[in-house]
């Protein structure tokens, strides 16, 4: 596969984009950008829904996943459909009958300034972060297939993606994401089966075959229930799943400002049942694909590369393989990671300028435009700043480092809502950001007393422990408070 394929896929998707946004985006204005104008058909957000789950790093290691650890992601995922009920039930109708633009506006409420602003502040970092760094992955491939061939330098290569990513979510914001997210689950789901289809005919299956190889490769296996102190183990992803959604979707502004684009409550719950339903489907079709990429390097004899997120660039780039199936795997990595950088630049513009600037407050209407696209410029080269630093100055534990970070800055935001919701009790709000500070430092260090003196592998648990822990520190002061 030559760079100019690659390249020529790329525009071909960008002029889709972009064709998409300026349809999306006429007669655009505040209330477009951010809510969408809540007119948009439940069915459009739940497709949308689909691709916004996926970003271009789980486009490339979940299929690797089956190496290590089976599909014992779709216990995970199981959790994940419950925590969907859990969202639909509770948390959107609260969002609606409160008419909130940004969700971290429900803190204001419940608790004060200094909460609201945590749970700003805490989403800002953890979104600026964990984006940043999905899309340094898939530039990091791009760079590989094309501009280290033409000698372009990297920075050129993150400038001028983000530049255009820019361009097309400048204007029209949710609703321009809602209609390019469709057309990122078209692309992410078309690639993935057309792959599975190729890759199965090239090992000689017919489909009956396929799926009788499927279920008998060690692989595919997926209920751990063996050994509690392991990772995969069942109830520990189950449950971690549940909470996982709740935190990383139900609390966080970038997944929501899609759901809350909704005409009203029942209209979005419709949303998030189907959308959790249908990406539980969505995710075993990317482990079914891990399982056959392994197969085809044991036939072919192909050595199984160290990091296993290579695999699937490995095999779709094999000489043996049809060109399509290399260009399904540019279509579906680009749709992933572009479009996952769109929504994170217009979440984190939404909450910058409303959270932290308190914009719908402090400006009109035309002001509060101004604003609002200043703050996408800011947000753009911020994003673009710390992918070219991370690339150029850390390491391969740095990056797991930093996903560690943005995973545990979900934990306090979880533990504010959820003391929110259901302790009534007042707190001295001013004192709330250094319990969301200390609470992820204690969950680090019970991580590390677990794993040292007990050998115990905390997964996504870790999550609990620290919504816990900020709870906790929330009873406490609430110490003195009124009823």
């Amino acid at each position: 596969m030559t760079p100019s394929i690659v390249i020529f896929t790329i525009i071909g998707y960008f002029c889709l984009l972009f064709l998409i946004s300026f349809f999306a985006s006429r007669k655009s204005d505040n209330s477009t950008f951010f809510t969408g104008n809540r007119k948009t058909p439940w069915m459009l957000v739940s497709i949308a829904m689909i691709g916004a789950a996926i970003s271009g790093v789980t486009f490339i290691s979940v299929p690797g996943m089956v190496v290590n650890s089976g599909y014992s992601y779709l216990q995970m995922v199981l959790g994940f459909i419950v925590g969907y009920l859990l969202i639909a039930f509770v948390l959107v109708p609260m969002f609606y009958k409160r008419n909130l633009v940004s969700i971290y506006g429900y803190l204001g409420e419940r608790f004060g300034v200094a909460t609201y602003r945590s749970g700003a502040w805490f989403f800002f970092i953890s979104k600026m972060l964990g984006a940043s760094v999905r899309f340094l992955v898939v530039c990091v491939v791009l760079q590989k297939l094309v501009c280290d061939p033409w000698g372009i330098p990297f920075y050129i290569n993150v400038t001028a993606t983000i530049a255009l990513i820019w361009l097309y979510t400048m204007q029209g914001g949710v609703k321009t994401l809602i209609w390019t997210d469709t057309l990122k689950s078209f692309c992410l789901i078309m690639s993935v089966v057309l792959c599975i289809l190729f890759i199965a005919k090239n090992l000689g299956f017919s489909f009956g075959e396929m799926i009788g190889a499927i279920g008998a490769d060690e692989t595919s296996r997926m209920f751990f229930f063996d050994n509690p102190k392991e990772g995969t183990y069942f109830w520990k992803q189950f449950l971690a799943g549940v909470f996982m959604v709740i935190a990383t979707t139900g609390l966080d502004q970038d997944m929501m400002q899609r759901n809350l684009a909704c005409k009203d409550s029942k209209e979005s719950q419709k949303n998030m049942i189907v959308s959790g339903i249908m990406q539980f489907f969505v995710i075993a079709l990317f482990l079914i694909l891990g399982t056959l990429l392994v197969m085809y390097l044991n036939k072919t004899g192909i050595e199984l590369p160290q990091k296993t997120d290579e695999i699937f660039g490995l095999v779709a780039s094999n000489p043996a393989m049809p060109l399509i199936v290399g260009i399904l795997f540019v279509l579906g990595l680009i749709s992933a990671a572009y479009s996952a950088a769109g929504s994170a630049l217009t979440s984190l513009t939404t909450s910058f300028t409303v959270d932290i600037l308190d914009g719908q407050k402090r400006y009109d209407d035309n002001r509060l435009t101004k604003v609002r696209k200043l703050v996408h410029i800011g947000m753009s080269v911020m994003m673009g700043i710390v992918i070219i630093v991370f690339y150029y100055l850390s390491n391969q534990d740095a990056i797991s480092a930093v996903y560690t970070l943005a995973s545990y800055t979900y934990g306090p935001i979880l533990g504010l809502f959820v003391y929110g919701m259901f302790w009534r009790k007042p707190v001295h709000d001013k004192w709330v950001p250094v319990v969301c500070i200390a609470a992820p430092a204690i969950s680090w260090a019970i991580q590390y007393a677990l794993r040292q003196h007990f050998g115990y592998e905390t997964s996504f648990e870790l999550l609990i422990i620290n919504a816990l822990i900020t709870v906790a520190g929330l009873r406490i002061l609430s110490l003195g408070k009124g009823k």
